[in-house]
């Protein structure tokens, strides 16, 4: 499974790499992304959001359009699993950031450095940038693909311009949950993550185009202890959180490092009458404060 994620983050790297190069949509190299993600959910979905911890390391528009992207793709199937208007509206999502890497050039030299107030500007009009370069190659995207588009952002969300069905609406507010929580559980810009319930918590306090419901859907779902984050227990190791019960408490962890023995190393799973070992959780850190790369499952 951890392979095929990294490989996800392969192909939408080479997609955008035909879309800014070569002027040509790579329709198969996109829809097989969309199509991975949802067989995944489909064949494994704990060990496919296990998985999508490992992308911790790549870059930042991949990362969280990938990540976002599937997590709108687990909500989208546990809603309805056969619902046909998914896997456009998951192309939609995965290509909603890709204006950001074709506005690099002269004027934004990179996407990772401080930027001026100029250079934020020309890059907050990225969904236009991904909209023009689209018409310039002649691929015409589906209405429902072009509206998730348009409309993933919170100052687009109530302006309706198509007549598509409210339900493609429901699926952006959705969205619009996902990559809120996403942006702020991972550094952005300089800002440092937040644990998940802080998260939730600003979410719920700034968000104003948030859907309040579908942020408690949300929290219903993934837990304040969601699958692919660092736990610290009060005995001092630190372990990725591979499993979660109903109630949204891990029992099933990989333990990788105890911060009284710190050149140790450790790479054991335990799962929930082993946990007791190793303390009470505590809390949901931030791997790279202690030096831990993405997971080794």
């Amino acid at each position: 499974m951890e392979r095929g994620v990294i490989e996800l983050a392969h192909q939408l790297q080479a997609g955008l790499m035909y879309l800014k190069t070569q002027n040509v949509f790579p329709a198969e190299i996109f829809y097989n992304c969309v199509d991975t993600i949802r067989y995944s959910i489909e064949e494994n979905r704990k060990a496919f959001l296990l998985a999508l911890s490992l992308l911790r390391e790549e870059v930042e528009w991949v990362r969280h359009s990938i990540q976002a992207t599937s997590y709108l793709a687990d909500m989208l199937l546990i809603r309805d699993p056969h619902s046909p208007y998914i896997r456009e509206t998951l192309l939609g999502a995965l290509m909603h950031n890709l204006g950001k890497p074709l506005l690099v050039g002269p004027k934004i030299p990179t996407l990772k450095s401080n930027m001026t107030p100029a250079q934020k500007a020309i890059l907050a009009d990225h969904r236009s940038a991904l909209l023009n370069k689209i018409n310039n190659i002649e691929w015409n995207p589906s209405e429902i693909c072009s509206t998730i588009i348009k409309k993933s952002d919170k100052s687009n969300k109530n302006h309706k311009e198509t007549d598509i069905e409210d339900k493609i609406y429901e699926f952006i507010d959705i969205f619009l949950v996902v990559k809120e929580v996403n942006k702020l559980m991972h550094s952005r810009n300089g800002t440092p993550p937040l644990p998940p319930i802080s998260a939730y918590r600003k979410v719920h306090e700034e968000g104003k185009q948030i859907n309040k419901s579908l942020l408690v859907e949300y929290i219903q779902i993934y837990g304040l202890y969601p699958i692919g984050s660092l736990a610290k227990y009060s005995g001092g190791y630190l372990a990725w959180i591979k499993d979660i019960d109903k109630k949204g408490i891990p029992n099933k962890v990989k333990v990788v490092k105890n911060l009284k023995f710190p050149d140790a190393t450790f790479n054991s799973d335990l799962n929930e009458k082993d946990l007791s070992q190793i303390g009470k959780l505590e809390e949901v850190v931030t791997p790279s404060d202690f030096g831990i790369k993405a997971p080794r499952l």
